[in-house]
């Protein structure tokens, strides 16, 4: 029995070590990315699990092919009949809002919850773009969070350079809304114009908080250090994802989608990014439609089935047609 415990504490107190020698780990544990669920789906097949969507591959940069599908608006369903890869692509400039979705960390752009949002997007009347960033699914490449914001805001000139005009919205969830925000700052940093719309699902302050409030990292919390460790480690590989901050300088329309016992990122993150956003647009004097839906926990939508409200379609839609 002794030796069982002192195994159980040689153990306990070499993870910290650990993570100071290989903060790679690290990494791999906020991205998640080699976990590919679901394993037996053919993502160059995404009509197995999806309705008139498009398999294609964008090459982001030298070395880096990004898998993403496309799936049309409902109304569009009769008319795709037959058709090809660039019936597709010319369809973005039909006028209909554009969503690109970025997704959080584990899985493809084929695990369920994203799939069964992307249905109801689609029914909206939406073109939807699902993004499996570098290392995720099928696409080449190692996760970072340069590589990650590359990886969107190529997607976005790409879409924009289709959709003669039509509206475009990031949509990022949980780690994705650190990607979108990131995108969203350099497009409006580079380019002088907001982004038309940006929504964010189950939004993380900044991923160290994140990272902070896992069960795993709770465990180590109250040793001397811990904290400042995790930070560290963080800032020498370069992961921040710092919503709170990219939202104190977006003029984007926003809308915050989070559910009160989200039990991956806490309510109230959301919330206070909601009221940093509030807080800058008095500061500029904007005139920015921003909001906030939040989700009664008796819903039990947790983290990563706020798709399953049926008034989600609703939502979305009275949102994105008071910024027209």
């Amino acid at each position: 029995m002794k030796k069982f415990l002192s195994f159980l504490l040689t153990t306990y107190v070499s993870v910290p070590v650990i993570l100071y020698l290989f903060p790679w780990i690290l990494s791999h544990a906020i991205f998640s990315h080699l976990l590919r669920f679901p394993y037996f789906v053919d993502l160059r097949r995404p009509q197995d699990v999806l309705n008139h969507t498009c398999n294609f591959y964008l090459s982001t940069e030298e070395g880096v092919s990004v898998g993403v599908w496309h799936t049309l608006a409902v109304s569009q369903w009769d008319a795709a009949a037959g058709k090809n890869l660039d019936w597709y692509h010319e369809t973005l400039g039909d006028g209909r809002p554009v969503i690109i979705y970025l997704h959080g960390n584990v899985g493809t752009r084929a695990i369920s919850h994203r799939v069964e949002l992307v249905k109801i997007l689609s029914a909206a009347g939406y073109h939807v773009l699902s993004l499996d960033y570098r290392g995720f699914g099928d696409s080449t490449g190692d996760p970072s969070e340069a590589g990650l914001t590359s990886d969107a805001l190529y997607l976005y000139y790409w879409a924009k350079t289709r959709s003669r005009g039509s509206m475009l919205c990031l949509w990022g969830h949980s780690l994705g809304s650190g990607v979108a925000t990131n995108a969203a700052v350099r497009i409006q940093e580079q380019e002088g114009y907001a982004v038309d719309a940006l929504i964010l699902e189950a939004p993380y302050t900044r991923i160290g908080e994140a990272v902070a409030n896992h069960p795993l990292a709770k465990m180590y919390m109250f040793l001397p250090g811990f904290e400042s460790l995790l930070w560290n480690i963080l800032e020498r590989i370069s992961i921040s994802f710092a919503n709170d901050k990219n939202l104190k300088t977006l003029s984007s329309p926003l809308l915050i989608l989070h559910s009160e016992d989200d039990n991956v990122v806490p309510f109230h993150m959301g919330q206070k990014l909601y009221q940093i956003s509030l807080q800058a647009q008095r500061e500029s004097n904007r005139n920015t439609r921003i909001q906030m839906v939040s989700y009664r926990a008796n819903l039990r939508l947790s983290h990563s089935h706020i798709y399953l409200d049926p008034n989600l379609s609703d939502v979305v839609q009275r949102f994105l047609q008071n910024l027209t």
